[in-house]
This record gives structure tokens, C-alpha cells and sequence, in this order.
């Protein structure tokens, strides 16, 4: 997979978002402080709708906060234009979503390789790279199969692969399992703590899954918009 990876630490100073809805103003966040040191691995848990996925979109430059800043190793991530955000999350983070999002018409190597691409990457380092993470995740014989002749595990493997070719600093799953059965659940748990341990990447895991949660370093949920530490 060529040079390790390395964690980031990011801050969230300040952060709040708030969305409309029937003409009533939803605080999904308030004022959060919030941060993690390089390599980390923290799960955000709770109930469904409390804006855990609104946290990890705006820790990923998805989506904009209201106020407050995102400090990641030392730079406002938000004082950038959009053009530089996009360029930001391609270098700087990887994502890992509940529905793998893989291009139904390409091959697992072809996917995995697609972010590299994006970049302005080409040649044989690229394949090489990929192919790499695919066997790191176990897929070194499906390198040619399309995305719909994969299982929901195979798929969500490469979908993990995909997210790290890049060597991010920071890797973000929302639900990581959540398609998944308890085996396969297990072998995602796995992979995902024995990337962060190989690579030290900093990962972030939103996830109703308690059994994926106490894998991580921290546990913390949001309260009342604020993120608080379980114990």
C-alpha cells in the first residue's frame, strides 16, 4: 500500500447546525467543542435522528457548519472555497458509507482505483496500489468481478479499500455493518481496527452496533447537541 498513513488531529470549535423542517428550526448541534488526537478511533453512538451522520458530514467537509470552525492539523478546514474542500476530502479523508455506493458497471479493481483517478493519478503505481488493498482486505480473487457479482460483505470490503487507497489521514464509516450479518459484521470490525493499527489513521465510526463501538479507543453520543463521553 506504499507509505503508511498517518492520523490527523482535528478540533471542532465551536460547531453548530440547524435545518428547517415544517417551518420549525431543528439545533441538530449547539456550540460543540469537541477533539481527537492522531490515530484515534472513536464511535459516535446514540439514537436514531439525534445528528450523529450531520457530526461525521461536517468532520468529513461534507456539509457546512452554521458556526464555528474545523481545525485539522492546525488549518481552518471551512475558511477554504469549495473548490479546495473537495480537494481536501479527496486527499485528507475517506469514507466509508451503510450502502456501499460501489459503480454497479465496474469491477472491484476499477472501483477502488476511481478515487486515485479523480486526483489526476494515473499509471501503473495506481493499480498496483489497489490491487494491493483489495488483497489487504482479502479480495485478491475477485480483483475482476463487477460490483453486483460481489456479496454485501465482498462489497462492503471494497468499499473500505476504496476509502484507504487514497491514504487518508482520517477514516469516516456511518453504519459501516449495517447491511450486514453478525459474520460479516465481525470481519468489518476486524479489518477496520487492524487498518488503524497498520496505517494510524484516525477512525471515526457512527454506529448503532455496540459490539463495533467498544472496539474503538472513546465512545461518545450527542445530548442535547453536544457531544458527551460514554463511560
Amino acid at each position: 500500500m506504499g507509505d503508511a498513513m498517518r492520523g490527523a488531529r482535528l478540533s471542532l470549535e465551536g460547531i453548530s447546525k440547524s435545518y428547517s423542517a415544517g417551518g420549525v428550526e431543528l439545533d441538530v448541534l449547539k456550540d460543540v467543542y469537541f477533539s481527537m488526537v492522531g490515530g484515534e478511533r472513536i464511535a459516535v453512538t446514540g439514537a436514531s435522528g439525534i445528528g450523529k451522520s450531520t457530526l461525521l458530514h461536517i468532520v468529513g467537509a461534507l456539509d457546512r457548519p452554521d458556526a464555528g470552525r474545523l481545525i485539522c492539523d492546525g488549518v481552518d478546514v471551512f475558511a477554504a472555497d469549495d473548490r479546495h474542500l473537495a480537494g481536501f476530502r479527496n486527499r485528507t479523508i475517506g469514507f466509508v458509507f451503510q450502502f456501499h455506493h460501489l459503480l454497479p458497471e465496474f469491477t472491484a479493481l476499477e472501483n477502488v482505483m476511481l478515487p486515485r483517478f479523480i486526483r489526476g493519478e494515473k499509471g501503473e503505481g495506481v493499480r498496483k496500489d489497489a490491487e494491493a488493498i483489495l488483497d489487504r482486505v482479502g479480495l485478491s480473487r475477485r480483483l475482476h468481478h463487477r460490483a453486483g457479482e460481489l456479496s454485501g460483505g465482498e462489497q462492503q470490503r471494497v468499499a473500505i479499500a476504496r476509502a484507504v487507497v487514497g491514504r487518508p489521514a482520517i477514516l469516516l464509516a456511518d453504519e459501516p455493518t449495517g447491511n450486514l450479518d453478525g459474520k460479516n459484521s465481525s470481519q468489518i470490525h476486524e479489518l477496520l481496527d487492524e487498518l488503524n493499527c497498520e496505517t494510524g489513521m484516525t477512525v471515526v465510526v457512527v454506529t448503532h452496533n455496540m459490539e463495533l463501538a467498544g472496539y474503538m479507543d472513546r465512545q461518545v453520543t450527542l445530548e442535547g447537541g453536544q457531544v458527551v463521553e460514554r463511560t
